[in-house]
């Protein structure tokens, strides 16, 4: 089995590279196929010369955006509504059961 030699490119090809990926708007996959490279390769290039990908992400944001902070309150204030009303009616379940269980002896 042949092992591959390692290629060196120089700083001026790896920052043109990376421009092709920032300016151009494809991905950086692509562009490594264009230049016959691994997009690793262009990816760490990308990282090293302090530039993000700007193709398609490879997740979709998925994350609800944050609710304001009226909202919030609005939600609390009718959440300690409901608990303190379930207390009152869990107290007169309660009570409601010790009248009842006195009555049958």
């Amino acid at each position: 089995m042949e092992r591959r030699q390692r290629r060196i490119f120089p700083d001026a090809f790896k920052r043109e590279a990376v421009d092709r990926v920032s300016s151009s708007g494809l991905s950086p996959g692509r562009v490594a196929t264009e230049l016959g490279l691994h997009e690793t390769v262009l990816r760490r290039w990308m990282m090293q010369y302090g530039t993000q990908a700007t193709g398609t992400a490879r997740r979709p944001n998925t994350q609800a955006p944050a609710p304001s902070p009226s909202d919030l309150a609005a939600e609390n204030a009718r959440l300690r509504r409901d608990n303190d009303r379930l207390r009152m009616e869990r107290d007169i379940l309660k009570k409601a059961a010790l009248i009842l269980g006195a009555a049958s002896r």
